[in-house]
């Protein structure tokens, strides 16, 4: 059997002060239902980051994952590009 494709996010870390947990906003834009304006959504995951190798400001792709934690389960995939 085989495992179905897991969600891939990509994001900007807002958050590194915990061991191997980073925060990362997602952020999107959606068309309203009624109004068909453009509306900025954004939405923050836990992301596990065993190698503390994530920083501040960095953009990086996260990954859906099993419960690591009770907050968390995401964990990164890459880090796309470092905060200058």
């Amino acid at each position: 059997m085989e495992r179905a494709n897991r969600k891939v996010r990509v994001g900007i870390v807002v958050s590194d002060a915990r061991d191997k947990t980073i925060t990362v906003e997602v952020r999107d834009a959606k068309r309203h239902q009624r109004y068909g304006k453009t509306v900025p959504v954004r939405a923050k995951f836990h992301v596990h980051d065993e190698t503390n190798d994530a920083r501040l400001g960095d953009t990086v792709r996260i990954v859906e994952t099993r419960p690591l934690s009770k907050s968390k389960r995401w964990r990164i995939e890459e880090i796309v590009e470092r905060a200058r």
